[in-house]
């Protein structure tokens, strides 16, 4: 009878521990405007936990991702057939982050299990690996690792153990750094308080990042009437022609 009590006391009381936490989290700015003269911009991302009962016992670790838009893309693999090298295998991706951040206040080992790695694909070879992978590919792990090498080269993937900073098990603050080479689109920062590696709270913002000015003017000619964008580049490219061959005539 008493052990049929206590279990039931548990049960009733796992929900409540499970909310006794929660993370308060804020950007330094939710806007970012890709110009002419852009050559990057850092996100200062910070915040609290917000706990209605003491520091549970166990490791405590906060995460922090930031992630472009999705878009579909074909990774190629080059094979070499005598003197060159041609595109041989390749494999279609549904949708890959144009841009993925994760920051950590320890090592993946220490604050993140394998479990729920994959629930909320955290790291970066799982946010590429939730996406649909063709089965006619035999090896789709070499191309998804070709794809974060390439893209880490460009500082499109990031990965910063111990960017995380974290005090008294309360307040963090950390900040990504966003290349100049962006996409434009909405960017989701996470964030995930995680204890003994099982995430127990997250949270989540947009960031609109968009280009502005000239930038803003030739991308939206060129999509939206592309006839108009190719005889203007067309005309300019004409009289810098002619100009620099003025120029070189009078000199």
């Amino acid at each position: 009878m008493i052990r049929a009590a206590l279990a039931l006391a548990l049960l009733v009381l796992a929900p409540s521990a499970a909310m006794a936490e929660e993370l308060l989290a804020g950007l330094s700015r939710n806007r970012v405007s890709i110009s002419a003269n852009f050559d990057g911009s850092e996100i200062l991302i910070f915040g609290a936990v917000k706990r209605e009962a003491p520091v549970a016992a166990g490791r405590t670790g906060i995460i922090v991702t930031v992630e472009g838009p999705r878009v579909p893309l074909t990774i190629r693999r080059k094979d070499r057939v005598g003197p060159i090298w041609i595109n041989d295998a390749a494999m279609e991706v549904d949708a890959a982050p144009s841009f993925y951040a994760v920051n950590t206040s320890a090592p993946f080992g220490d604050i993140l299990n394998h479990v729920d790695d994959l629930r909320e694909a955290i790291t970066v070879d799982r946010a590429i690996r939730a996406v649909g992978v063709v089965d006619t590919v035999p090896d789709p792990s070499a191309f998804t690792d070709a794809l974060m090498r390439i893209r880490a080269r460009e500082d499109l993937f990031q990965t910063n153990i111990g960017a995380v900073r974290v005090r008294e098990d309360t307040l963090f603050d950390s900040s990504v750094s966003l290349p100049a080479n962006l996409v434009e689109g909405i960017y989701t920062a996470r964030i995930f308080l995680t204890r003994d590696g099982a995430v127990v709270s997250s949270a989540s913002s947009a960031i609109n990042v968009q280009k502005v000015g000239l930038e803003r003017f030739l991308y939206t000619l060129a999509h939206e009437d592309p006839l108009v964008y190719g005889m203007m580049s067309l005309a300019i490219a004409i009289a810098a022609g002619w100009g620099a061959s003025a120029a070189f005539r009078y000199f």
